[in-house]
């Protein structure tokens, strides 16, 4: 479903529009026609994408560029380093951005993933 994706970009979006509301839906079906464009050279994770507009339709957000999803991120001891964005431009997902509050602590999208999903 996600071939295009690296997995780690991929397991992000999917937890970060995880949810019922009719952005989030049409922004998820557009997950399967997404490529990476390039990344952040700063090792970040942030992403941009390439997305074929004319084979999915675009999620009800209007014409301007908006943060469609976010999350904080939160360590096993409770800390928030920073958080994931997920813009979009037009209602068409356009980058995955990894975003870092401390200067103490590495921010980057492997962290971002374990912080999303901690350890049962």
């Amino acid at each position: 479903m996600t071939g295009n994706l690296p997995a780690d970009i991929a397991d992000v979006l999917a937890f970060v529009l995880n949810t019922d509301e009719p952005v989030h839906v049409a922004l998820r079906k557009q997950i399967p026609h997404l490529s990476v464009r390039s990344r952040c050279a700063c090792g970040c994770g942030t992403a941009y994408f390439e997305l074929s507009t004319s084979e999915v339709e675009p999620a009800p957000i209007g014409p301007g560029t908006v943060v469609a999803a976010d999350a904080q991120l939160v360590t096993e001891t409770g800390e928030c380093p920073g958080e994931v964005l997920v813009f979009a431009q037009g209602g068409y997902l356009s980058w995955l951005e990894v975003c870092s509050w401390s200067d103490d602590m590495e921010v980057n999208l492997a962290a971002a993933r374990q912080w999303l999903h901690p350890p049962s």
